[in-house]
């Protein structure tokens, strides 16, 4: 298997297989998935989380399967209350979102490594591991490093699905309005243009397809290819066309920076601005009164 005929093929797995039905959403080749020991140490810290959390919703619901079902969204393992300041609290009063919490994190920072690894074992560079770092910031910086600087683990996110909603609500609300926060501002226009650089490849990959323009590396030089036409296509459309290294270079910044901006944002709030309204009134970004 690969891109050359009579490959050889000792040094690959034989443990794989295709399938064409998945072959329509993407590349068909199954398997083989490799764990290694950082992967299964994730796995199982991973494990523990969501088995602390499915256990506090089971609790929740009375040991009732319907009730469990029917109520799942509402469900939530909250952290401890702000009297519990940075210490430890009783399991049924956050002690066990702190537990749980733990090995989240334990499990997040493997499966990092993991990517690091696997990067450096097939020598490619590693944008996927800094691109995950990037996501990773922001969970950091809303479980761990605010709620450390805030001096309380109340200030952190309790894990249930409404509960997340809530949670989101709230902040903005007692806050002054995230929307005057210009680094959430930075965040959105980087997730919205992460998503129109997406867009914008993946049509352009996809109207070529029928000339070979998924098999970019073979497109670059030569004349009348799918690149020349998608390339020919953008220069018509607004003056200019993104190279096949640049326009992945652009949607790997714009996709990076969307969490980034907005771990920033939520770090300065109620660290650094109490009233991002206020803040927005006094430096001209919103009107006053």
């Amino acid at each position: 298997m690969g891109t050359v005929e009579d490959v050889d093929l000792r040094e690959r797995s034989s443990g794989t297989r295709f399938s064409k039905l998945l072959g329509w959403f993407g590349n068909a080749q199954l398997g083989p998935f490799y764990l290694g020991g950082l992967g299964m140490a994730s796995l199982a810290s991973g494990a523990v989380w969501f088995i602390m959390v499915g256990a506090s919703y089971w609790g929740q619901a009375g040991y009732n399967p319907g009730v469990f079902m029917r109520d799942l969204f509402y469900f939530s393992l909250e952290p401890p209350g702000p009297e519990y300041g940075l210490g430890f609290a009783p399991l049924a009063e956050g002690g066990m979102w702190l537990i749980a919490s733990f090995f989240l994190l334990v499990a997040v920072m493997l499966w990092w490594a993991r990517s690091w690894q696997l990067a450096q074992q097939l020598k490619m560079g590693k944008h996927v591991f800094w691109a995950f770092g990037s996501a990773i910031w922001l969970f950091l910086v809303l479980g761990l490093i605010r709620p450390i600087l805030m001096g309380s683990w109340s200030e952190a996110v309790p894990y249930g699905i409404f509960s997340h909603l809530d949670w989101t609500m709230n902040f903005s609300v007692q806050y002054g309005n995230l929307f005057y926060n210009p680094f959430h501002a930075l965040s959105i226009a980087f997730l919205y243009g992460a998503a129109l650089l997406f867009a914008m490849h993946g049509a352009t990959i996809l109207a070529v397809s029928r000339y070979g323009g998924d098999r970019e590396l073979e497109q670059i030089a030569d004349r009348g290819t799918a690149s020349e036409r998608a390339a020919l296509f953008w220069r018509w459309t607004m003056g200019f066309n993104a190279t096949m290294e640049g326009i992945h270079r652009w949607a790997w910044w714009f996709a990076v920076l969307t969490p980034l901006t907005g771990g920033i944002g939520i770090l300065l709030t109620g660290t650094v601005v109490d009233d991002w309204y206020a803040w927005a009134q006094i430096h001209g970004y919103a009107p006053p009164n």
